[in-house]
C-alpha cells in the first residue's frame, strides 16, 4: 500500500483524493439587461414591431428610387449595391419579389434587362401620407411647442428633433416649412437649436392629467388616489411578486414635478427626492411618447433628450422598472419603448389620420406574395396589360389562339364557324329539353 501525506493548510486537508476550493456563494447580479431578459413578452408588439421595421426597409428604398432622375424605375442589378445601405441580409431580387404588392417588376422593352418600380397603389399611399401631413400643419406646430415647453431652458437641438421626425409626423424640410416659416413661435440660433418666442399656457397639459380627469369622474375615485396617478396595464403573463401591489400603490401616490411646470429640478440628494425624480422622468417620457404618431420610440433616441429634458437617470433603467406603463422590444438591430395604455392588441386605441395611412402600408406588406389581384387597382392591372401588349410581352391566354390558328382550316373552319357551330350546338340542346318537357 501506498499511503499519501495530505497537507493541512489553514484548517483544510488537501490532497490527491480530497482536493477541493472554497467557492463564496456570490449575490446574482440585476442589471438592466437581465431585467431585459427576464420581462414578460408582449407578442403582439413584437409582431407589429417586425413590420414596422421592414415597412422602414421599403421606404428608404423608395426614397433611393425618388433619387434617381432617370424614371420611375431603376433596374434590379443597380438596386442590388444598396443591400447595405437599407439594410438587408437577403439579396434584393428576393426580397423584391416577396413584396409583389409593393415592388412591381417587369422586363425593359428595349434593354431587356430586370427593372423595378413602386406599385400604383403603394405610390397613392405613400403621396396621401405627404398630404395628410400638410393638413395637420397646425397640430404638429403644437407638438413642437410642448416639446420645448418640457425643456429647461425652451430649448431644443435640431439634430434630436430631427431624428424623431418620422415619430412626430414631421416633413422631411420641417426645419424650412415649419420653424422658419412660423417666426412668431419659433427662434433658430445658429441654425442647430430651436428657441422657444412665446409661452402657451393653454398647452401646458399633460395627457396623462385628461386620463387623471376621466378615472375621477367616471369611476369616483378620490383626488388623493388620481392627483399623481399613471395608467397600469400589464402585460399577459406578468407575475405580480408579493408586496409589489403596496409599492406600487406608495408610487402611484407619490406627488412630483409635472412635465410643464416650470420650476426649479428637483433635487436627487433631497429628502425623498430619488424617488420624485424618477417620477418626474416617467412623467417626461410618458408625455414624449403620447406626442408621437405611434405612441413608440427608438430607446436610443431618448439619450438625446435627456440633458435639455434634466433627465440624469439611466433611461433604459427606467423603463423596465415600469411595465405597467413601458414596453421595451428588442426585435430588429434596435430598441424601442411602446406606451402600453396606447395599445390594444397590437392596434393603436385612438388612432390618428397619419397612423391610418401607415398602417395601410402594413396591410400591403402583410400580403406578401400572395396572389390577390382582385385588390389591385383596376388601372393598375390596365396599364400593366397595355404595357406588356406594346413591349412585346405576352399575356395570359395569349397562347390559345395561335393553337387554333394551327388547324386546318378545311376541317375546321375559321375561327368565326367554330363559334357559330358551338352556338347552334346550344340552341338545339336547348330545343331538345324543351321538346323533352
Amino acid at each position: 500500500m501506498i499511503f499519501l501525506k495530505s497537507i493541512r493548510c489553514n484548517g483544510m486537508l488537501f490532497g490527491p483524493f480530497n482536493s477541493f476550493s472554497q467557492r463564496r456563494w456570490k449575490k446574482p447580479v440585476v442589471s438592466a439587461q437581465t431585467h431585459l431578459e427576464t420581462r414578460t413578452k408582449d407578442l403582439k408588439l413584437d409582431k407589429l414591431v417586425t413590420c414596422i421595421n421592414k415597412l422602414k426597409t421599403i421606404l428608404s428604398i423608395h426614397q433611393l428610387m425618388s433619387q434617381r432622375k432617370r424614371g420611375p424605375f431603376v433596374s434590379v442589378q443597380l438596386m442590388s449595391r444598396w443591400r447595405n445601405i437599407v439594410g438587408i441580409n437577403v439579396g434584393m431580387g428576393a426580397f423584391l419579389h416577396k413584396y409583389q404588392h409593393v415592388f412591381e417588376l417587369f422586363e425593359h422593352p428595349f434593354r431587356r434587362n430586370l427593372c423595378c418600380k413602386i406599385t400604383r397603389r403603394m405610390r397613392s399611399l405613400i403621396d396621401e401620407e405627404e398630404k395628410v401631413v400638410k393638413e395637420y400643419e397646425p397640430g404638429l406646430v403644437q407638438k413642437i411647442k410642448k416639446l420645448l415647453m418640457m425643456s429647461r431652458n425652451g430649448t431644443l437641438h435640431v439634430h434630436a428633433l430631427r431624428l424623431i421626425r418620422r415619430e412626430l409626423g414631421l416633413p422631411e424640410d420641417f426645419r424650412d416649412s415649419i420653424l422658419r416659416r412660423y417666426s412668431k413661435d419659433f427662434r433658430l440660433v445658429d441654425l442647430e437649436i430651436v428657441e422657444l418666442v412665446d409661452r402657451n399656457e393653454s398647452l401646458a397639459k399633460a395627457e396623462v392629467e385628461k386620463w387623471r380627469e376621466k378615472e375621477y369622474i367616471d369611476k369616483w375615485l378620490s383626488e388623493f388616489e388620481t392627483s399623481y396617478a399613471f395608467p397600469i396595464n400589464f402585460p399577459t403573463g406578468f407575475k405580480i411578486e408579493r408586496g409589489y401591489r403596496e409599492k406600487l400603490k406608495n408610487w402611484q401616490r407619490l406627488p412630483y414635478l409635472k412635465p410643464y411646470e416650470s420650476k426649479e429640478v428637483l433635487k436627487v440628494r433631497t429628502c425623498g427626492g430619488t424617488e420624485r425624480f424618477e417620477k418626474r422622468a416617467v412623467g417626461i417620457i410618458h408625455e414624449l411618447l403620447s406626442l408621437t404618431v405611434e405612441k413608440m420610440l427608438e430607446v436610443d433616441r431618448l439619450a438625446h433628450f435627456r440633458k435639455d429634458f434634466a433627465i440624469e437617470v439611466n433611461v433604459r433603467e427606467l423603463l423596465l422598472k415600469h411595465p405597467g406603463i413601458f414596453y421595451i422590444c428588442t426585435k430588429g438591430s434596435t430598441q424601442t419603448v411602446f406606451l402600453r395604455e396606447a395599445y390594444s392588441k397590437g392596434c393603436l386605441v385612438m388612432p390618428n389620420p397619419i397612423y391610418v395611412v401607415r398602417r395601410k402600408m402594413l396591410d400591403i406588406i402583410l400580403l406578401g406574395c400572395r396572389n390577390t389581384r382582385s385588390m389591385e387597382d383596376p388601372e393598375e392591372i390596365e396599364e400593366e396589360r397595355v404595357f406588356r401588349t406594346n413591349g412585346g410581352g405576352r399575356i395570359d391566354g395569349d397562347w390559345v389562339i395561335p393553337i387554333l390558328e394551327s388547324y386546318d382550316q378545311n376541317a375546321f373552319g375559321s375561327l368565326g364557324e367554330i363559334n357559330d357551330r358551338c352556338e347552334s350546338g346550344r340552341n338545339q340542346t336547348v330545343c331538345l329539353e324543351d321538346d323533352s318537357s
